[in-house]
């Protein structure tokens, strides 16, 4: 399974499972409860260098490629875990956090074990998320945060037990692991009473937390300005030289909370550390008073009968429309464009059999430049989310052109 692949990758000489878990029959294997059970009354003297020694392992999520394993420091964590908590004003012994992404990734690690943990904060954990459930815990335990992803906001605003909860305890709200549009953070905030939710931006190897939004200062669509001991900027996509204000380039960080590099992988360590700053892949701008704005993943860009198209600004759009309920768009192969921009949409619960592809690509082409518009529109049940909580891009990209190559790929329905 997985955990022998991973031990017999990385050479570990212990791995520690729960009672019972199939993973105890590694060679090496030991269960936590064994371990604690046999151990000595003090423990073994060791040295440690917080600067460089692994404090944890963690793999990147894989949305848009092959997963690497992220080496953070001890002052990796550390440092992200107090710009969080300062950032976000928690006072010590004096917080009610929900916990409802898994504490197995960086934002859940971070933002939702961490933190809390660090300002001594009552904890509500949920083993997976129930958008009815988190917002009655809300209600019952008058809980003053709830870090979560953009899919668990709109699963609560599309449940009609869940906003007829009162979460105006509420004091902060975050979400970072994907774009959060504009329309649900509006939505969200009108729903608690007051504006709570706002956007932040991270990833696995910056530990994670990079950009946040000030609570009373939130800039819809932006991510906010950099942390603490925290330097950002924009860089030329092709020359690397650094970009003025409001120029579209890629954002790249340095601070303490930056990686050590990738496990045995110095090829990719050298690249995403370049001169010293963590290149993200993502594309963006700041603005005048140093408010940065995602574009989109550079990976993700759409080039349509060469007009650059970013799935984002489609997305926000999409967003608005009052039957859709989730949407992703990618770019699929097309002989005459190269590639088209391509659709898929989770109606709300009753719009479901009246929504149209017509409708959504009309809808699309008054709100934004036609060439951005979507010419496929297919309609789903469901989209790929991750365990974090995230929509699966990448899945989505596969299978297309899987069908594709079956010639079972969607028609254009646009004129």
């Amino acid at each position: 399974g997985l955990a022998r692949s991973v031990s017999e990758r990385m050479g570990l000489k212990l791995v520690l499972v729960s009672a019972g878990d199939p993973a105890e029959k590694i060679p090496g294997a030991i269960g936590f409860e064994n371990l604690i059970r046999n151990a000595g009354e003090r423990p073994a003297d060791f040295s440690l260098n917080p600067a460089e020694d692994m404090a944890v392992l963690l793999y990147t999520g894989g949305t848009t490629g092959t997963p690497k394993g992220t080496i953070l420091t001890h002052r990796n964590i550390v440092a992200n875990t107090m710009q969080f908590a300062q950032w976000y004003s928690f006072r010590q012994g004096d917080e009610t956090c929900i916990c409802a992404i898994p504490m197995s990734h960086s934002g859940g690690m971070s933002g939702v074990m961490n933190v809390p943990i660090y300002a001594a904060a009552t904890m509500i954990v949920f083993r997976k998320f129930v958008a009815e459930k988190v917002a009655q815990a809300i209600n019952k335990y008058s809980a003053t945060r709830f870090f979560g992803v953009p899919t668990m906001y709109v699963a609560i605003l599309n449940n009609k037990d869940a906003r007829a909860c009162n979460m105006s305890s509420l004091k902060a709200c975050r979400t970072n692991a994907a774009p959060l549009p504009v329309a649900v953070k509006h939505d969200f905030d009108k729903l608690v009473g007051k504006e709570v939710l706002v956007e932040g931006y991270g990833l696995t190897e910056t530990s994670p937390l990079t950009h946040a939004n000030p609570v009373k200062k939130a800039r819809a669509g932006s991510i906010g300005i950099p942390l603490p001991d925290t330097d950002a900027k924009i860089i030329d996509l092709e020359t690397g030289e650094d970009l003025p204000v409001n120029c579209e380039g890629e954002l790249v960080i340095r601070g303490p909370q930056v990686m050590k590099g990738y496990l045995n992988r110095p090829e990719a360590t050298d690249r995403a550390m370049a001169g010293g700053w963590f290149h993200t892949g993502d594309v963006a701008r700041m603005d005048e008073e140093g408010y940065f704005f995602i574009v989109d993943r550079l990976k993700d860009m759409i080039n349509s009968g060469g007009y650059k198209v970013w799935p984002r600004e489609v997305e926000e759009v999409l967003y608005t429309h009052p039957k859709v309920r989730l949407a992703m768009v990618i770019g699929v192969p097309d002989d005459y464009f190269g590639e088209t921009v391509k659709a898929y949409i989770v109606p709300k619960d009753d719009a479901v059999g009246s929504i149209t592809q017509e409708e959504i690509i009309s809808f699309c082409k008054e709100r934004i430049a036609r060439y951005k518009a979507p010419r496929i529109v297919e309609f789903r049940d469901s989209l790929p989310i991750s365990p974090q909580g995230k929509v699966l891009r990448r899945v989505m990209k596969e299978e297309a052109k899987a069908e594709l190559r079956s010639g079972k790929g969607n028609c254009d329905v646009s004129a």
